[in-house]
């Protein structure tokens, strides 16, 4: 086969070393990939939102599944686009990536279809959402409703933090168009965990469940990022929850966008906070998370090529039972000078090399560029260091004696990364 990876972050690393893994696979190729996965893909100079420069590329190469992992091309029907063609795709179509490009419509699915989430309301004028917050006398939660790059959701302790968020969002225009509208949300309160699962339209194939720390600050303070690490094997992820959330959510949602002929096929993401009243879905996303699959993907013994064939093709429920190692994996993120509010470039990262040699460890690049000789930083997330162990210490241990190899200037990384599974 030849299959192409559309993406050039972390996450696309992550699934580009599993994939180039593949017997099946003849060539990998990633558009624009990054320099990290020059190891085990061909690199095309095609950005990631290019859908005619894609398109044109796999018909001249002949490919035989595209890949597609960020969330841009997927909302902005790249998949619909390509499947037209005749060219199989992994990832859902436009209609279905809304539960991610639009929060107002995900919202909406969830009370109609009786899905536990957040209390919300929805505004599109400042005037009126600043009314309502000052109307309230506890925290929330303001986030823009389209795609903010993972940044747009701010949690305010109190109605003042809530008002100067809406000014950010829709008067500053913080995140853009994605501010055109937000939702304001009640704050929960509880631990948060990623479940992402295959889905082929009909049949849902739950993977391991990952535990993501998105705040920069470590003790979960400061804004909110795309995620600065997190551990696979979360102690709160037990079997209870993970079927009261394929039953009570994942099922739910996948079923309401099929009675409105949506095909969703690819991987739904459900950002979900523990509550005493049980989960309750903070977002959806509609692809592999960023950092969770860097913890998620390197603990999949099973070929994922064929798992994303049978998405796309929809016969997941003809796809044998995948085997997972049982051991936990843990991820940090290492994150540029200023990062999120802002990003260092150009700072020479030092000590990849020293960490090829060390056990059950991967670096999977995200921020990262080439010049000359060197290795350099590009901005935001940079690197994801993932270590298996055969205890969540032991994993934990071993991506911290990783990072501690690494350097460039102004690097910041939460070292708290996994501390709540261990009591700490």
């Amino acid at each position: 086969m030849k299959v192409l990876l559309v993406g050039g972050g972390g996450r696309e690393h992550a699934l580009a070393w599993k994939i180039a893994q593949s017997p099946r696979v003849k060539t990998l190729f990633a558009a624009p990939g990054n320099v990290g996965m020059r190891d085990v893909a061909e690199l095309v100079d095609l950005s990631a939102e290019d859908i005619n420069g894609v398109l044109q590329f796999a018909k001249r190469e002949s490919i035989d599944l595209v890949v597609v992992g960020p969330e841009d091309p997927l909302c902005m029907g790249m998949v619909d686009i390509l499947s037209a063609e005749g060219i199989r795709a992994f990832g859902p179509c436009k209609a279905a990536a809304r539960l991610e490009g639009d929060k107002s419509f995900a919202k909406e699915m969830m009370q109609h279809q009786s899905i536990p989430t957040a209390e919300a309301r929805v505004f599109t004028q400042f005037r009126d959402a600043k009314t309502y917050v000052a109307s309230r006398d506890c925290g929330m939660v303001v986030k823009a409703a389209g795609l903010a790059k993972g940044k747009g959701a701010i949690v305010c302790a109190d109605p003042a933090e809530a008002i100067l968020s809406l000014e950010l969002i829709m008067v500053d225009r913080e995140f853009g168009n994605a501010g055109d509208r937000v939702v304001i949300e009640e704050k929960l309160n509880g631990p948060e965990v990623s479940v992402l699962a295959f889905v082929d339209g009909q049949t849902i194939y739950v993977m391991e469940i990952a535990q993501d720390h998105k705040p920069i600050g470590e003790g979960d303070t400061g804004p909110n990022t795309g995620g600065m690490g997190d551990y696979g094997a979360a102690p709160v992820a037990d079997g209870r929850l993970r079927d009261t959330v394929t039953v009570d959510i994942l099922v739910r949602i996948v079923h309401a966008l099929a009675r409105e002929h949506v095909d969703y096929r690819g991987v739904v993401y459900a950002g979900l906070m523990v509550t005493r009243g049980g989960p309750r879905v903070i977002e959806f996303n509609c692809r592999f998370g960023d950092p969770e699959a860097q913890a998620i993907v390197p603990r999949l013994r099973s070929d994922i090529v064929p798992l994303l064939a049978a998405c796309a093709d929809g016969r997941l429920a003809q796809a044998p039972d995948l085997d997972w190692d049982p051991r936990p994996a843990v991820c940090v993120v290492l994150a540029s000078r200023g990062y999120p509010a802002s990003s260092s470039k150009g700072d020479v990262i030092h000590g990849l090399d020293a960490v090829r040699e060390l056990p059950d460890v991967h670096v999977f690049h995200a921020g990262t560029a080439r010049e000359g000789d060197h290795v350099v930083t590009a901005g935001g997330r940079v690197l994801g260091v993932t270590a298996l162990g055969d205890t969540v210490e032991q994993a934990r241990e071993r991506a911290y004696a990783a990072v501690e190899r690494i350097s460039f200037d102004g690097m910041q990384y939460r070292r708290d990364i996994a501390s709540r599974a261990l009591g700490r």
